[in-house]
């Protein structure tokens, strides 16, 4: 798959989940499935790094749930989810050469992760008449989103 539809897809994890696509980029990084070594990303291939993105994304599952967790489309929390995407993307477009697309293609699909996990969210919260199981099911296409995009790599 082209690396400027692995960064949209990371891209649009990191919308969804902000750690999820840290996660799933680090540990491809330390499997060795995204070469990073010897780049300014190359820490994201430490040993230590996908445990720490691990314990960030779930604790970010866990605050996801609360009712007093800020909506993702206010400023600090949308602009972690760019930050996120970009780097995310960045990680991808080193490793393939195309560092400025990917990481524009990370940020792109941040905004498309961010507005369109929301608009699925509170459609299938009505659906459901409550929140969390809207919320876990978000919680695993982020999942699926990032894991097939670092599968791919």
């Amino acid at each position: 798959m082209p690396p400027l539809v692995l960064a949209l897809l990371i891209g649009v994890t990191a919308g969804m989940r902000s750690m999820t696509a840290p996660m799933a980029i680090s540990w491809a990084a330390y499997a060795g499935w995204l070469p990073l070594g010897g780049t300014w990303l190359g820490w994201l291939g430490w040993w230590g790094t996908p445990w720490i993105f691990t314990l960030l994304a779930i604790g970010e599952y866990i605050a996801d749930k609360l009712p007093t967790t800020p909506s993702r489309k206010a400023p600090p929390g949308f602009i972690g989810r760019l930050l996120s995407g970009a780097l995310c993307g960045a990680a991808i477009g080193l490793a393939a050469s195309s560092l400025p697309l990917c990481l524009a293609a990370g940020v792109a699909g941040a905004v498309i992760g961010t507005f369109g996990g929301h608009a699925a969210r509170m459609a299938l919260s009505r659906a459901f008449g409550t929140d969390l199981p809207a919320a876990l099911i978000e919680d695993l296409t982020a999942i699926g989103i990032g894991a097939f995009a670092v599968a791919s790599l």
